[in-house]
């Protein structure tokens, strides 16, 4: 099911009991986050907020802010156009094994191919709803040279009373100890200036004007490498930001998708119908034409990097400040009725855990190609993304648990997991209480632990170095005689079959 809006994906959920209008008044800096943080903390990450009258300032915005919009099983599917998660996971392992794949290059060339032929590539239109209002920025002189400006465009350009900048929308500030506004569902796009392939991410936005921003994209993230070229070569790097539109663009900008497989193809695969993009005013990036909001502008290796932070991060800490790129605004568009989605980020349970899940479970299918032992992968809510990983396999052979630990590590962003532990076929790697109880049991600490170096996080702050730090993998799969076990390992304590059947039939499987 493919959505033309943010507002569309609202109405949904809203006819489903899956939110909830709050229509006085609330100011977007820390109200809004209190509120959401208690939503999210509900059991079950309790309903989307959509709050009719944010204060920026004191000064109500014309546009709603939308949160907690993915934090659910049921929404996240429900953004997807699916009525699980696990359905559309099973649809596409189901096309992958069409042509089972021989290495992991090739799993990744099949999976962008599934991608395409199920829907067709995007496609570019003239324009579109997420051109209704047109905001040009007159060009500033940069610290180097001048350079012209924008032409002046005979479009709408009201804003309530005012034209739009960074400075009336509904941008929170989250926590108390932030370094300032943040958008915090921005979708960045970015284009490689060598291969011409596109990326879609998510990185942080921190306001430090109507017209700059801090761009957080963390050191070994795609954008960040289509920067470091535009540095080598002293070139102005365009930059697009949108938010809002379909939802499966904000799970798709969150996607672990390899390095050259285009997000928009993912986003077409899941919401069933080709993405329209649209040219955006001022520079050659494409966005979706049904986006909400679309902030251009680019930046100017030349200059300087800026301090970004402190920002309250999904670690539970706030992440100090460190230089990054200074992203300059020379556009700004939005449709008539656009809705703003935010979310806030902290100590877990929060919406992320929610987006994480479902991209752990989408891409399982991937995972058990090239690792066809693996029967389940989990991402604990207290791990915070990739800090801890669980996974189940099905175990026939010495050392097999140590194989798996080593392959994920070497697997896109579990690079940054500081902590894999292994169970059984037999455990659920959802229960967190199931997989303790194997981690106390079947362990010596000591013969059943390894650790080793390699990338970290660049947002965890305790490493002794920045991006680099250690990993730590813990056995907790039945130990076999070729793996030093000398001893016979006991039997599990479980009923009779029978009885428990005789006495369901008796009393019900409640007793």
């Amino acid at each position: 099911m493919a959505f033309e809006s943010y507002g569309g994906f609202l109405k949904l959920l809203e006819q489903a009991g899956e939110l909830v209008r709050i229509s006085q008044p609330v100011a977007t800096e820390l109200e809004i986050t209190e509120l959401a943080n208690r939503e999210m903390k509900k059991p079950g990450g309790g309903r989307a907020l959509l709050f009719e009258k944010p204060a920026v300032n004191g000064q109500v915005s014309p546009f709603p802010l939308a949160i907690n919009c993915f934090g659910s099983p049921r929404r996240m599917a429900a953004s997807l156009g699916a009525s699980s998660v696990d359905e559309l996971a099973a649809e596409l392992g189901s096309l992958l094994k069409a042509k089972p794949p021989t290495s992991f290059r090739e799993a990744l060339k099949l999976l962008g191919t599934a991608f395409e032929l199920r829907h067709a590539r995007p496609k570019l239109i003239k324009t579109g709803p997420c051109k209704e209002v047109i905001h040009r920025f007159e060009a500033p002189p940069t610290r180097v040279e001048p350079w012209p400006a924008a032409p002046e465009v005979d479009r709408p350009t009201t804003f309530g009373s005012q034209p739009p900048t960074l400075l009336n929308l509904p941008i929170q500030k989250c926590w108390p100890l932030d370094g300032g506004r943040f958008i915090t569902l921005p979708c960045v796009v970015t284009r490689d200036p060598d291969t011409g392939e596109r990326n879609l991410g998510m990185y942080r936005i921190q306001i430090y004007d109507e017209r700059t921003t801090g761009m957080h994209w963390q050191l070994q993230k795609v954008a960040a490498r289509h920067g470091r070229r535009y540095y080598e070569t002293g070139q102005r790097m365009p930059v697009a930001i949108f938010l809002g539109g379909d939802p499966a663009f904000t799970f798709c900008a969150t996607a672990p998708l390899p390095d050259g497989l285009d997000e928009f193809l993912l986003a077409g695969y899941l919401r069933k119908q080709s993405v329209e993009l649209v040219k955006c005013e001022t520079n050659d990036l494409e966005v979706p034409a049904n986006a909400d909001f679309v902030i251009e502008g680019f930046i100017d290796p030349r200059e300087p990097l800026r301090m970004e932070g402190p920002f309250g991060d999904h670690t539970g800490y706030y992440t100090l400040p460190e230089p990054y790129p200074v992203f300059h605004v020379t556009a700004l568009t939005h449709r008539k009725d656009a809705v703003y989605p935010a979310t806030i980020v902290g100590i877990p349970p929060m919406e992320d855990f929610y987006l994480g899940s479902a991209s752990v479970k989408l891409f399982l299918p991937i995972f058990k190609m090239n690792f066809p032992e693996i029967v389940d992968i989990a991402l604990p809510a207290e791990g915070v993304f990739h800090n801890l990983v669980f996974v189940s396999i099905r175990k026939s052979y010495p050392m097999q648990a140590y194989k798996i630990m080593h392959g994920l590590w070497g697997m896109g962003q579990m690079m940054f997991t500081k902590y894999i532990v292994v169970v059984d076929d037999d455990v659920d790697v959802h229960n967190t209480s199931d997989v303790l109880f194997r981690l106390c049991a079947n362990t010596d600490p000591q013969r059943d632990s390894i650790f080793t170096k390699g990338p970290a996080d660049v947002l965890d702050h305790a490493t002794s170095e920045i991006a680099m730090g250690t990993k730590m993998g813990i056995d907790a799969t039945r130990k076999l005689a070729g793996e030093g076990f000398k001893r016979r390992w006991p039997p599990l304590i479980r009923m009779d079959e029978g009885v428990r059947k005789k006495l369901d039939a008796l009393f019900g499987g409640n007793r």
